[in-house]
């Protein structure tokens, strides 16, 4: 069935929804490592993934970005 979804909603699914909680699932292994032994190299690599996986997820499972604190992003909109 996977094949005959088109590539595009393809990569949507996996970024939209596989990468979200692989992110999730490499924090929490993450923090149960830390929390038993301490922050060490595997840790931290896997924060790190968990990171890079969110910053890079979009869609419904995706980590929400703060709104723009300046305002307006439209450069001929007149500043209050």
């Amino acid at each position: 069935m996977w094949a005959f979804f088109s590539a595009r909603f393809r990569m949507w699914l996996l970024l939209a929804i596989a990468a979200p909680l692989l992110g999730w699932l490499l924090g929490r292994i993450g923090d149960l490592i830390e929390a038993r032994r301490g922050p060490n190299g595997v840790s931290r690599v896997l924060q790190q993934g968990r990171e890079f996986l969110r910053r890079r997820s979009r869609g419904p499972l995706a980590a929400r970005r703060a709104a723009d604190p300046t305002g307006v992003g439209d450069a001929g909109a007149p500043r209050r």
